[in-house]
């Protein structure tokens, strides 16, 4: 009986030691650089979005969070008038500059966007158009290229 009891306590401390391990290190209480505060900080439920480079996949192109996969900018696409693959659209922002958790800058610009101001862009379809999404060409802000 000694043998197993000291086999079975093995195994119960090495559960024990993985699953302090992993909530230590990948849990909901992890640490996160803040880039507002330039300080580490605690975020129980949710980590803030990451910063992307203007054009680039998955990221809005008002504040440059990266999105993560179910979040989407709010636009609003025109039809086209000349029945061509390119039409008008005006972009919103994502849920993060929509809620105010960060600043909303037109790209072209660089002014600050308030909450009535939109961008505006130009949509290219590409054919065919299960391959390949829409191409999307900010032109500017509605402060800079006019209404």
């Amino acid at each position: 009986m000694g043998p197993y009891f000291q086999v079975l306590l093995l195994i119960i401390a090495a559960t024990m030691l993985l699953w302090f391990g992993y909530t230590l290190f990948f849990g909901t209480g992890t640490r996160i650089y803040s880039e507002k505060s330039g300080r580490k900080t605690w975020y129980k439920t949710q980590k803030p979005p990451k910063y992307g480079l203007p054009g680039d996949p998955r990221t809005c192109p008002v504040c440059c969070a990266i999105l993560d996969e179910g979040l989407l900018v709010k636009s609003l696409a025109f039809p086209s008038l000349n029945g061509g693959k390119d039409r008008m659209m005006y972009i919103k922002g994502c849920v993060y500059c929509l809620r105010g958790e960060r600043e909303r800058i037109c790209p072209v610009c660089g002014h600050v966007l308030g909450d009535d101001e939109v961008l505006i862009c130009r949509m290219f379809e590409r054919r065919p158009a299960i391959f390949k999404r829409p191409h999307v060409h900010v032109l500017g802000c509605s402060r800079c290229r006019g209404k």
